[in-house]
This record gives structure tokens, C-alpha cells and sequence, in this order.
């Protein structure tokens, strides 16, 4: 058996956004006979304790969210239809011109802390939301690119000509941030936003119990009220523990399967299988700030020493094969035909050509990767590393606990922990900037720590441009392409979201980013 095969069985032991495609009538469903208690879901991340979504860019908490908070469009990104949209608290978007757009407002909707919903808290939330200070900043600029009007209380235009960008962007994005209270604004980061969420959705948060946070249904929601009591979402952070409780029925859904846990819960006739493509990728980060990963021949040398067909062989029915950074069902995502691929030859010459023959020379470098939450990655990392220490590169894998992975995970002054950090990132919406300008713009670099003014003025073309075909071209044969030339992360694969359910659960719907929508959710 050669060296390959021997890591291998190894590591096995868009349409124009002004024609946006939008569903009203998508979320309605017919009830079920049901139980009267609350819906247990297990999640496999942890919280961070600060309740304000502008806080955090935790899985966990957004799906927390998604049960509370209110958005104005929802995004089903589903393969056939990655750009559909579906109003939620607004009823009617309409770009006026190229810099301005109108959003109209569903009427007699309220917040859990009986404060109406009105334009002034859209206003709040873009404004409070696009501040580059904040974690989850989501818009095309800070808030001095844009302006928000608001003619009446159920109207709000958001003009973007200070910015120079389109303000069709904001359709996507519309998806993706939840609208808080701009009486909750008001007071600040440190007010009642960390405290507590508040929000227009189906369930109110009730508090939290130690890994339990509790939420119940909202008899005022605007759709009615919800068919179960509740809901109770919990961090259980061993998949094995999880899986547990779903067969003997302490628990209704549990996510993140891994394959093996499928083909067992297969087998049972009270258990039932979701499996979507999800809007996330899983990256090997680069950590660009920092020796020797800010020469990008290092990092694609890097690139060019990994077979992500190996990887696919591991992550079996929990990924699927994509060649760019940001998801199949992301507006604007083409295979890249420049992408890096498994090239030990190649791998060589640009080791050397950087100084590394072989990798001599190299520092002793760290791997950081998580366990319990995404599937297989202690088992991919271990191929990954190997490959990488076939090549020259000197590798030592760090698989840690969640939280310890969480706090390591940014990258900060001088250079994050580490040298190569294995994260994914799901945002709910079908905007690739979500993905690209968060991590590849020099304002923001969240985990690779990049700055690289070729890349910057490769993003701001392409937020900037006059159309959403001008847009998509410019992302397709400009930015995307750079960037697997110069390989700030990998893009390993597209992860797929698998969730186990009883099979009483009926009417949940499960969004790629991991949301759920469970205004109509019944267990029978």
C-alpha cells in the first residue's frame, strides 16, 4: 500500500436582484393533531452569553435567533432557487433607482415587549448593524455610506449614493440580519441587547438555564400563534449524546449528524433524516498576518499539498465537492477553473521559489480544528496534516473542545493563534459578501487576518458596480479568481446540514443556514 493509500484508508478508519424571485404565501401550512408541550432541539454549539446579534458570529445563537427575531425577507436558498426570497415583515421592495430602494412594511406587528414595529426600527437596525465595530457588521459599508428615510411609519428608503454601491445589496442582506428594537438600540451595546433578545417572531425568549434556552410561544405573532408551547434549545456538545436522546425520545431534533449516526438512525421507523445542501463551506484558514503564511506562495504551496478528494471520501453524505469560496447556492458561485488542486509537483516549485526547498526552513506550524460540533473534523484534519507534512511543512493538528476552538478562532493584532484554523460560515442570505468581503477585505479580516489592497479594490468593484450582471460578472472573472490565486483559505467543500427528527415532528422548516421555522411545527 503507497503513502496515499495509506492516508486515505486511514483517515476512513442567480437571476438580477430587481426580478429577485419572492414567495408571500411560503411559510403557510396546514396544522396537525399535536402534543402540548414544547419542541426540544439539541444543538452542538455553544452560546456566548451576549444576546445582542450584532455580538457574535455564532451558529447557535443565529438559530436561536431565527425561532424570536423577525426579519424582513427570509432567504429558503434552496439549489433550484438560490436567490428566491420571501417577505416576512415587509411586504413590497422596489428599487426606485440605482442608489435608492423602498421598503414597505407589514402593518400591526409588534415586538415581544409590546413596543409596534415601525420604519424608525428598520432605520435603527441597518444603521446600528453596518457600524464597523461590530462583530456581525453585514452591510456594504459603515453607516456614513448610506442613508435611511422614513416617510411614514411603515415605509423606509435606504439610499446608498454617499457609498457609491447599488441598494439592491440590501435585498440579500435583508435576509440576513434580524430587525431589532430601536428603543433597544437606543441604549446601547451594553443595554438591554446583550441582556436579553427581543423580537416580532413566533417564540419569545423566555431566559436561559444553564445550556438550556427557553422560549415560548408568542400568542401576538402575526401569522398566530404557534402550534407547540415552545421551544427548548440545548448545547449538548458530543454527537454520540445527542444522537442518544433523539432515539429514546428526550429530544425532538438534533443536528450536525455525522454520516456513520445516518445509516444508524436510518434504521428506525420514529426517526427521520433532513439532508440539505447547506449555504456554508468549510475553509482551512490561513492565517495571513503572520510569517509564513503572508507569502502567498507558501499558502497556495499549502493549497496544491491537500487532495480534497480524500476529504470528500471522509465526509461521505456531509459535503459535498465545490471549487470556490463561497457556496453553490450563493449568488454569483461558478467552478473555478483556476482553483488549486492536489499538485505535489507544484507544491515544490513554489516552496522553493519562496525560500522553503521542501519545506525547509519552515516554522514548527499549528493546526487548530474543533470537535463535537461540525462533522469529521478531527478525521479530515488528520489527513490534511499529513498531507501537508508529506510536502515539507512541519504540522502539528490541535483538535480542541468548542469553546477553547471558539476563543482561538479570530484573528487579532500580530496574528491569531495558530497558523491555519478550520472554521466553516454560514450566513443566511444568498450575498456572497457575506462571505467574501467579511473574511478578504482589509476592514474586516475576521479569521485570515488579510490585507491586500489588489483584493480590496477587487471587492469594492464588485460591490460597486452599476447592475446586478455587471456584479456577477465582475465576481466571476475578477475577484473569485484572484482570490484562488493568491489563497488567503482553502475552501475544502460545501458542508451539508443533516438533521435527525422524530417522526411526530411535522410542518419544521429547516433553512441551509441552519434557521428553522417552526411557527407551524406540530408534534403528533
Amino acid at each position: 500500500m503507497d503513502r496515499r493509500s495509506f492516508l486515505r484508508y486511514g483517515a476512513l478508519a442567480g437571476t438580477a436582484l430587481g426580478a429577485a424571485r419572492i414567495n408571500p404565501d411560503f411559510f403557510f401550512s396546514s396544522a396537525f393533531a399535536q402534543e402540548s408541550r414544547p419542541l426540544v432541539f439539541l444543538s452542538a454549539e455553544n452560546i456566548t452569553g451576549n444576546w445582542d446579534p450584532t455580538a457574535h458570529t455564532t451558529l447557535s445563537q443565529t438559530n436561536i435567533e431565527g425561532f424570536v427575531m423577525g426579519y424582513l425577507t427570509r432567504a429558503p436558498m434552496r439549489p433550484e432557487e438560490p436567490d428566491k426570497v420571501v417577505y416576512e415583515l415587509a411586504t413590497e421592495i422596489t428599487e426606485l433607482d440605482a442608489h435608492r430602494l423602498q421598503i414597505k412594511l407589514r402593518e400591526g406587528v409588534t415586538f415581544h415587549d409590546g413596543k409596534p414595529f415601525t420604519a424608525e426600527d428598520v432605520k435603527a437596525t441597518f444603521e446600528y448593524g453596518a457600524k464597523l465595530d461590530r462583530p456581525k457588521q453585514v452591510y456594504p459599508g459603515g453607516p456614513e455610506t448610506f442613508s435611511v428615510e422614513t416617510p411614514d411609519d411603515h415605509t423606509v428608503i435606504v439610499d446608498t449614493s454617499k457609498g457609491g454601491y447599488g441598494a439592491s445589496l440590501f435585498i440579500f442582506l435583508a435576509s440576513y440580519l434580524p430587525i431589532l428594537s430601536a428603543k433597544d438600540v437606543a441604549e446601547g451595546p451594553k443595554g438591554p441587547l446583550s441582556q436579553r433578545l427581543n423580537g416580532t417572531g413566533p417564540f419569545r425568549f423566555v431566559e436561559q438555564r444553564g445550556n438550556d434556552t427557553v422560549m415560548e410561544a408568542y400568542d401576538g405573532y402575526f401569522r398566530g400563534a404557534p402550534k407547540v408551547t415552545g421551544v427548548t434549545f440545548s448545547f449538548v456538545g458530543d454527537a454520540t449524546t445527542r444522537m442518544l436522546s433523539l432515539m429514546n425520545g428526550q429530544a425532538d431534533v438534533i443536528e450536525r449528524l455525522e454520516p456513520e449516526q445516518v445509516e444508524t438512525l436510518q434504521a428506525r421507523d420514529d426517526i427521520k433524516i433532513s439532508r440539505l445542501v447547506s449555504v456554508e463551506n468549510k475553509y482551512l484558514w490561513f492565517r495571513c498576518s503572520k510569517p509564513p503564511f503572508d507569502d502567498w506562495r507558501v499558502r497556495k504551496a499549502a493549497c496544491h499539498a491537500i487532495d480534497r478528494s480524500m476529504i470528500m471520501e471522509i465526509m461521505g453524505s456531509a459535503g459535498e465537492a465545490s471549487s470556490n469560496f463561497v457556496s453553490p447556492i450563493k449568488f454569483g458561485y461558478i467552478d473555478l477553473e483556476n482553483y488549486p488542486e492536489y499538485n505535489p509537483e507544484e507544491c515544490q516549485r513554489l516552496l522553493a521559489e519562496a525560500g522553503y526547498p521542501n519545506g525547509e526552513g519552515l516554522p514548527e506550524l499549528e493546526y487548530i480544528t474543533s470537535t463535537g460540533f461540525y462533522p469529521k473534523t478531527k478525521e479530515y484534519g488528520e489527513l490534511i496534516a499529513a498531507l501537508l507534512q508529506e510536502q515539507g511543512f512541519p504540522v502539528t493538528l490541535n483538535v480542541m473542545e468548542v469553546a477553547a476552538w471558539n476563543e482561538r478562532l479570530y484573528d487579532r493584532p500580530g496574528g491569531g493563534p495558530g497558523h491555519m484554523v478550520d472554521c466553516g460560515w454560514s450566513t443566511g442570505s444568498p450575498e456572497p459578501d457575506l462571505v467574501l468581503r467579511t473574511h478578504f477585505h482589509s476592514t474586516a479580516k475576521r479569521i485570515c487576518g488579510i490585507v491586500d489592497p489588489e483584493i480590496d479594490a477587487a471587492l469594492d468593484a464588485e460591490r460597486d458596480a452599476p447592475s446586478l450582471e455587471a456584479r456577477k460578472e465582475s465576481l466571476q472573472t475578477n475577484l473569485m479568481p484572484m482570490l484562488a490565486d493568491k489563497a488567503p483559505a482553502l475552501s475544502l467543500f460545501t458542508s451539508v446540514l443533516i438533521h435527525g427528527m422524530r417522526t411526530n415532528v411535522e410542518g419544521l422548516f429547516i433553512y441551509p443556514d441552519g434557521q428553522s421555522d417552526a411557527s407551524q411545527t406540530t408534534l403528533g
